[in-house]
């Protein structure tokens, strides 16, 4: 049963690989660059440069046009950026962060720590999901510095303000333009244009504090399908590919002119199981069925081709947090899964090789998926496949990624898939709490378990590092025990790039894909 299942998602698979459009490379065309301008190949990409709409921030950061008061370095440390220093009281409430003096805004404006102060407000008055990452009570400038003063003590606020969410922005302008002529921050470049379903083209920003910059023009294309994203470099149309996959690599084989970097990854491919209680997945017998019926080490090792660790948690073992140690009571057991459907009522009345729900009405899950990243739709159409052989009917809903921002946040599905970095501010204790705190602005599945909002909060205000791991571990282990989530795989990372371009490297937070340092080779 399961090589049927197997040979029908690759089959699959494998003629969407084949689809290539010639329309998009050729859009991916334009007139001969400068001497000093390249183009890169993006995915996801957004409908608004407005840093605090959804997570259109990471854009803005990705494409160097905006920073924050700190970063991560490529070996995923936190390191000073915008503020030079910072210290925080014992309470963990009062954090101060000294601003660096002689930076400029991309328009000539020095950013003092009062313009830092007011970015920062504007932030947490414009986004719901501030609360996820601090509780802030008050902002306060002393000379060069700005402290935080906040009611909840928070262990990590400096990796908490390395999320492109709070990046800096000049306030002192009209900021109704952002959405569509970018924002005003302090990156090595500044927007020139921007069209949602096409590119952005930013430039050298004149005004940078940080060193020269070494472009003029870097255009930023939207090239949704692998497969074109893939011949697109082959054919300097682009010279960097993000997103690309393990199946990629022999496109590359023997070819010198290109390097490809490969990094294991801290992202998850995750769905979420809405959970309210007018949804089928609110009984935790569907829930637990529906995980007993994946097989997903079949689906990394065999369709992505090795290119995926299988999910069991919410963490992934590229971080040291009892990944090995952690209890999976509903890894693949299809015949476990049956039974328990059996026992919980849901049963095939019709005869049409599905389970009706206890109350003898039809069983349809509808899974939203988006478009820009190949293997989610692998994952999903294979769990549509593996679910079909337990009975559990899956409609898949395919959408743009702006499109299922929206159903998430309306709770418009029963089943929604999700990919993200899962140390976000360094370690995984935002990730959690933004996805699995009941309170959250992010929980639109209805998750809700009062001990683990008890161990999140615990862990806010906790510093010692084996602590937080032992505490991250159950709350890891709670979720699990929920059946509260689909933990598809944790995929491998590669970037692919033309040899003529240099300085290009992968970060683990994946919040910098175009740097300074990224240039023209002599």
């Amino acid at each position: 049963m399961r090589n049927n299942v197997v040979k029908k998602v690759l089959a699959a698979t494998l003629a969407c690989m084949m689809t290539f459009s010639m329309t998009t490379v050729a859009q991916a065309k334009g007139d001969k660059k400068s001497d000093k301008e390249i183009t890169i190949g993006v995915t996801s990409f957004a409908d608004t440069l407005e840093p605090t709409e959804q997570y259109f921030s990471w854009v803005v950061s990705r494409y160097a046009i905006g920073e924050c008061l700190t970063k991560f370095d490529e070996n995923g440390e936190i390191v000073p950026c915008l503020a030079e220093e910072w210290e925080n009281s014992d309470d963990g409430k009062t954090w101060t962060f000294k601003i660096r003096e002689g930076v400029k805004f991309s328009n000539g404006d020095d950013m003092t720590p009062e313009m830092v102060k007011a970015s920062i407000e504007r932030t947490a008055e414009k986004s719901d999901r501030v609360p996820e990452f601090f509780d802030l009570d008050s902002l306060e400038v002393d000379g060069q510095n700005l402290i935080f003063h906040l009611n909840r003590a928070n262990a990590n606020m400096a990796g908490c303000l390395a999320d492109p969410l709070f990046l800096i922005v000049d306030t002192n302008v009209d900021d109704s333009t952002f959405a569509m002529e970018g924002p005003i921050c302090t990156g090595p470049y500044a927007v020139e244009s921007f069209s949602p379903t096409d590119s952005c083209i930013v430039v050298k920003n004149e005004n940078y504090w940080d060193g020269e910059v070494p472009l003029d023009k870097v255009t930023l294309k939207c090239v949704d399908d692998q497969t074109t994203r893939s011949m697109a470099l082959q054919t300097g149309e682009i010279d960097i590919a993000y997103n690309l996959k393990t199946e990629n690599l022999v496109e590359f084989e023997g070819n010198d002119n290109y390097d490809i970097q490969e990094l294991q990854s801290l992202r998850s491919t995750y769905a979420f199981m809405n959970q309210n209680e007018d949804h089928a997945l609110s009984d935790k017998a569907l829930r637990q069925a529906l995980l007993r019926g994946l097989d997903k080490e079949t689906y990394c090792n065999t369709l992505l081709e090795g290119g995926a660790t299988a999910g069991k948690a919410p963490v992934p073992p590229t971080l040291d947090f009892g990944f090995d140690d952690l209890k999976d009571e509903n890894s693949y057991d299809p015949d476990s899964a049956k039974k328990i459907l059996d026992e919980a009522g849901y049963k095939d009345v019709d005869g049409d090789g599905f389970v009706e729900t206890p109350d003898g009405d039809p069983l349809v899950l509808d899974f939203v998926i988006y478009t820009s990243r190949a293997e989610l739709g692998v994952y999903a159409q294979a769990a549509q496949a593996s679910l079909k052989e337990i009975g559990i009917n899956v409609n898949l809903n395919t959408v743009s990624y702006e499109t299922l921002l929206d159903m998430r946040d309306s709770g418009q599905y029963d089943l929604l898939i999700w990919n993200v970095l899962v140390a976000n501010t360094g370690d995984p204790e935002n990730y959690l709490r933004e996805n699995w705190y009941s309170s959250s602005a992010n929980n639109t599945a209805g998750y809700n378990n009062p001990e683990v909002d008890k161990l999140l909060d615990e862990l806010a205000q906790t510093f010692d590092e084996d602590k937080r791991k032992d505490l991250i571990i159950d709350i890891q282990q709670d979720i699990m025990d929920d059946a509260a989530t689909v933990f598809f795989g944790y995929e491998t990372t590669y970037l692919f790039s033309n040899k003529k371009v240099t300085g290009v490297k992968m970060y683990p937070m994946d919040y910098y894909w175009l740097t300074k340092d990224i240039t023209l080779a002599e």
